[in-house]
């Protein structure tokens, strides 16, 4: 380290001079010591105010510059010299550089502002200000098409400066994206796919990028989704595919995307992927495939993606996916799950998927986890249910089906699994509301699914509340006579009157509440327990009531309260 102090002191005297032969001794012995101990080497450049004098010597009619380039980029790789090279006011010659014909000169500059800007904010407001970034991203336009080994490094290198320059900084990267850098990252990875590097950078790229709003409208205007799909059948690695699979996570949550990957055979891959590893005892298979089921339900969430993919109840891929469910990995088990409730999204596909027996197949999945108590696969067939269940014909069919409603009517008792418990409750009830039938209401009154509905409504749960109160209507409405005897033992007369007794009810509950208590009249034994309670009290209150839909509904309730009286 001796000649280095000897090296520094030379350098002072020689930059002043410019005796290009000395100086560039001179730069190689810190070349030299740099590759053989960064950090002392660079401490004490900084000490010796040498970074000073490399502002000058960044000239572009100097042999050396490609030198001075490759040093500050190297004791740049120190987080501690990263702001001193601002300081020194090494960014805007640099930038200057980036103008250079010569191949050399732009790779070290490329690499030094890359470093400089990594992770550091001043270096990336120096770069900014200096107006390096559109310099870069005309250099990848016009270098985008040469595949030769030196461009492909040069190429590289950029890519880094631009992700250093960018990376998890919100207004630089969409300031890259103003200047229309996805179109030409998207045909750099076209062209480059076989330089492993490169493509690794327009991955890294990609996934910062993605990240923002506003990148997935131009990300759509490319060709992105067939380029990575072709990338991604090429990967034996995991960890390769794992770079991609984190750019098409964020870059699938745009519709148009969606469609574009499942056109560009995404889902044939993804498929394959969930059969090389469902039996595998590895963790790395266990996560690919948890990433591969959960971006083919993501997929689904799109209305065109997922009608593509039903393909009317024939598709090949909705045959895959329902033959995860009673599979014995319960990834596959919760992704199919997922997947039936997103295709449930149409009304046609449902009846469909009720006719062709996707009911039994549901309950089996929730019957095995009752026992084992995995609460997320079962909140995920309940939910599939409840989707199934929309539409009025299927709805129906469901609601006649005796074994499911016997179930639900189990699981409405499942204390210990607060949610199984809401979900089933709300599906009994959505089964009257959605079919408005005469027929599922006798099967849930035979069920003994009466005094669950009744408890539903003192929900702490606003919506859970009303779901419940709109169904013991149509219950009133529609079959009072076989549903009186349950209706008096779960005690609804004195649920409706605490409801409307307490202030903290909301106002659609008092609402229904009253609607629920005139449909009651029609009994004889209901309607003495609604006299005996004194209602009249309650609702009269209620005439006043700041919410007009609540007063209304109180001066007729007391309307028919004081004529059957």
């Amino acid at each position: 380290m001796d000649n280095l102090s000897d090296t520094l002191k030379k350098l002072k005297i020689t930059a002043t001079d410019r005796t290009e032969d000395c100086l560039e001794g001179c730069l190689d012995c810190l070349l030299q010591a740099l590759a053989q101990n960064n950090t002392e080497t660079s401490e004490k450049i900084q000490g010796n105010g040498i970074l000073q004098l490399f502002a000058n010597l960044l000239t572009p009619q100097s042999s050396c510059t490609a030198k001075v380039a490759n040093i500050i980029a190297e004791v740049a790789k120190n987080e501690f010299m990263r702001v001193p090279c601002v300081d020194a006011g090494l960014i805007s010659p640099l930038v200057q550089l980036l103008n250079s014909k010569d191949q050399e000169v732009l790779l070290q500059t490329g690499r030094a502002l890359g470093n400089i800007c990594y992770d550091s904010h001043e270096g990336r407001s120096a770069v900014d200000q200096a107006g390096g970034a559109q310099i870069v991203i005309d250099h990848l336009r016009s270098l985008c098409s040469i595949t030769d080994p030196a461009s492909e490094k040069l190429l590289t290198v950029f890519c880094g400066m631009l992700m250093n320059y960018s990376n998890e900084n919100d207004s630089l990267q969409a300031q890259l994206i103003n200047m229309g850098v996805i179109p030409t990252l998207v045909k750099l990875l076209g062209i480059h796919c076989h330089n492993a590097a490169l493509t690794e950078m327009c991955l890294v790229a990609f996934g910062n990028l993605a990240e923002l709003e506003s990148s997935k409208e131009q990300f759509a205007s490319t060709n992105i989704a067939e380029e990575l799909v072709k990338l991604f059948k090429k990967q034996i690695e995991h960890d390769k595919r794992e770079m991609i699979f984190e750019v098409l996570a964020p870059l699938a949550e745009n519709d148009a995307i969606k469609l574009q990957l499942v056109e560009a055979g995404l889902v044939e891959c993804l498929l394959e992927i969930v059969q090389q590893t469902v039996d595998s005892d590895k963790e790395d298979d266990a996560a690919e495939l948890k990433t591969a089921s959960d971006l083919m339900v993501l997929l689904l969430l799109g209305d065109e993606s997922m009608q593509k993919l039903f393909e009317g109840g024939k598709g090949s891929v909705f045959q895959r996916v329902l033959s995860w469910i009673p599979s014995n990995n319960h990834q596959l088990q919760l992704a199919g799950a997922l997947a039936i409730a997103n295709f449930a999204r149409n009304d046609g596909n449902c009846i469909h998927m009720v006719d062709s027996g996707i009911v039994e197949k549901l309950m089996d999945l929730l019957d095995r986890h009752v026992e084992d108590g995995n609460v997320t696969v079962q909140h995920a067939a309940l939910s599939a249910l409840r989707n199934l269940a929309i539409p009025a014909e299927a709805a129906e069919q469901l609601g006649k089906n005796a074994k499911l409603v016997e179930r639900l009517v189990e699981w409405c008792e499942a204390k210990d699994h607060a949610g199984v418990m809401g979900e089933s409750n709300r599906l009994l009830s959505a089964l009257i509301r959605h079919s408005k039938s005469k027929d599922v209401i006798k099967t849930i009154v035979q069920g003994g699914g009466i005094k669950h509905l009744v408890t539903m409504a003192t929900s702490e749960h606003v919506i859970m509340q009303n779901e419940a109160l709109v169904a013991l209507a149509l219950i009133a409405a529609l079959e009072l006579g076989s549903a009186e005897k349950d209706l008096e033992s779960a005690k609804l007369v004195q649920t409706l009157h605490r409801l409307l007794a307490d202030e903290r009810s909301a106002p659609e509950i008092k609402y229904n509440s009253m609607v629920l208590i005139c449909a009651l009249m029609g009994s004889e034994s209901l309607y003495k327990e609604v006299q005996d309670l004194a209602f009249l009290d309650v609702v009269s209150k209620l005439r006043s009531h700041e919410n007009k839909s609540v007063a209304q509904q109180a001066s007729l309730t007391e309307q028919r309260l004081t004529v059957e009286s």
